[in-house]
C-alpha cells in the first residue's frame, strides 16, 4: 500500500520546484512515486491542479491502439482508431488512479491564496534522504495517511533545521 502524504507550502513557485523535485528523486531512485498533483490557489481565490499522471491522454493513446486493432478486424483502422481514442480519453478522464481527485479538490480549497500544496503516494522512499531534500523549501503537513507515529517522525524529520536556526 502507497502512504499519502500532502505538504502545503508558502507560495506556488516552492510548490513548483518540489513537484519537480519528486521526478529528480525519483530517478536516483530515492522515492518510488505512484503519483503526485500539484494545487494552488490563485490571486483571485481560484483553485488549480496539475497531476502528475495525466489519464486522459493515456487513456487516448491505449484507445488508439485497442481501436486501430479492432479496425483491422473490421478493414477499417483509421475509424477504429479515431473511436477507440475518443473512447479511451474519456474513459481515461473517468479513472481516478494514484491520488484521490475529490481530495485534492477539498485539500486545495482550504489553501489561502497564494498557497500551494503537493500530493504524493509514496510506494517506499530512503526518508531521511527525501526529508533532507526537502527541508530547504520549509514544508507544512497538512495532511498523511500515515500512523501517528509515523506522522509525528515526518514532521520531526521536515523541521530538524527550522529548530536548529539553520
Amino acid at each position: 500500500m502507497a502512504d499519502l502524504v500532502v505538504l502545503g507550502f508558502d507560495d506556488r513557485e516552492s510548490a513548483e520546484q518540489v513537484f519537480e523535485l519528486g521526478a529528480q528523486l525519483q530517478q536516483e531512485e530515492l522515492i518510488d512515486l505512484a503519483d503526485a498533483a500539484l494545487a494552488w490557489r490563485d490571486d483571485k481565490g481560484k483553485v488549480r491542479i496539475q497531476q502528475a499522471l495525466p489519464t486522459t491522454g493515456a487513456g487516448a493513446a491505449g484507445g488508439a491502439l485497442w481501436g486501430t486493432l479492432i479496425g483491422l478486424l473490421f478493414l477499417n483502422p483509421l475509424g477504429g482508431a479515431l473511436v477507440g481514442a475518443a473512447a479511451g480519453a474519456v474513459g481515461g478522464k473517468l479513472t481516478d488512479i494514484g491520488v484521490d481527485d475529490d481530495l485534492i479538490k477539498r485539500i486545495a480549497a482550504q489553501l489561502e491564496p497564494g498557497r500551494a500544496a503537493v500530493f504524493a503516494l509514496v510506494r517506499r522512499s530512503t526518508p531521511d534522504r527525501v526529508a533532507d531534500a526537502l527541508k530547504q523549501y520549509r514544508p507544512v503537513v497538512l495532511h498523511t495517511n500515515l500512523s501517528h507515529d509515523r506522522e509525528e517522525d515526518l514532521v520531526r524529520a521536515l523541521q530538524d533545521d527550522v529548530a536548529e536556526g539553520r
